[in-house]
């Protein structure tokens, strides 16, 4: 087994017990002190048992209460050792001495001018604190820094995406890398950037896939690409979406004025392939029904008025020849 596989963690579901039943149990305690502050009965060992449960609960029994809220869970750590991970929601009660960690801390992956609007009046940015080693395991949202990179044939490009992603494996999310959601982050802009260098923006045959013109088959690669690199951090990718994608500013113009000559000779193509067609209808119409009997020059002359008209951009303005062709 290879040193890499060695390291990998697997998440372990674990249940503990109710903290309703342990509630329950504290109440009790409580109430029997309670009865012996009222009967006047701390005399004695009464006192030392009063003292004792008082502490037995504060040190052994309220630390081990805990509560999930749907889709959240929390990785048991005893002593450094990984114990498994609780899913279900609700109130529970473990081991006192399971590890509270340093807290997770859930903000949403905004934009830098996003994050400036999203402080609250202390000045701080807005997020909820886990703690406890808990983990959200809610679909999240990563919406991208627009990136300035070289697509397949080099030309500068601006491209951004957004990815949906969620936790699927607690204990690789917390054991196999350092922080998953910088983790998420990085990994998200390194392979953007891959993608955009397979691909060129503008397909220049059918059969190429390009930027521009092939979303979904980008989008389904760079999911794929996403979820082979964030599969050793337990994240799994739900969708991935291309949100921009642009010439940079300083090759816009060129390529704007290129995709307009573009433009301009499929349209001439297309243009003077149906007047060749219709002249080429003409002139057979006008055989087969005997109308006109033309030669070799007439027939060329014919040909050429017809072009002029068809395939001109201006209106055409008839001249009639008082003579003939040869005269």
């Amino acid at each position: 087994m290879s040193s890499l596989q060695a390291t990998l963690n697997r998440e372990r579901a674990v249940r503990v017990l109710s903290g309703w039943m342990m509630l329950g149990l504290v109440l009790a305690v409580l109430a029997v002190d309670a009865g012996l502050v009222v009967a006047r009965a701390l005399q004695g060992p009464m006192i030392a048992f009063f003292i004792l449960s008082l502490l037995f609960t504060a040190v052994f029994i309220l630390p081990g209460f805990f509560s999930l809220q749907p889709n959240e869970a929390r990785v048991l750590l005893l002593f450094g050792a990984y114990k498994g991970t609780v899913r279900d929601s609700g109130l529970h009660w473990g081991n006192p001495f399971y590890s509270n960690g340093q807290g997770v801390t859930v903000m949403s992956q905004l934009s830098e001018s996003q994050k400036k609007h999203s402080k609250n009046e202390a000045g701080t940015p807005a997020h909820r604190n886990l703690g406890r080693n808990k983990i959200s395991l809610r679909a999240r949202t990563l919406n991208g820094e627009r990136l300035k990179v070289n697509d397949k044939r080099g030309n500068p490009i601006e491209i951004g995406a957004v990815v949906v992603w969620r936790v699927q494996d607690t204990a690789q999310a917390v054991f196999d890398v350092d922080n998953y959601e910088n983790y998420v982050t990085t990994q998200s802009e390194s392979a953007l950037r891959h993608l955009a260098s397979r691909y060129p923006y503008d397909g220049g045959t059918e059969d190429e896939i390009s930027l521009r013109s092939n979303v979904e088959d980008v989008s389904q690669a760079l999911r794929a690409e996403l979820d082979q690199r964030l599969a050793k951090a337990g994240v799994v990718v739900d969708e991935t979406r291309l949100t921009h994608l642009a010439y940079a500013p300083e090759i816009a113009q060129a390529m704007l004025r290129r995709q307009q000559a573009e433009a301009v000779i499929a349209a001439r193509e297309k243009i003077v392939h149906g007047a060749v067609s219709m002249v080429d209808m003409a002139l057979r119409d006008l055989a087969a029904k005997d109308v006109v009997h033309l030669d070799d020059e007439r027939r060329a002359a014919m040909v050429s008025n017809l072009m002029v008209v068809l395939c001109g951009e201006s209106e055409v303005h008839p001249v009639i020849n008082a003579g003939t062709l040869y005269t």
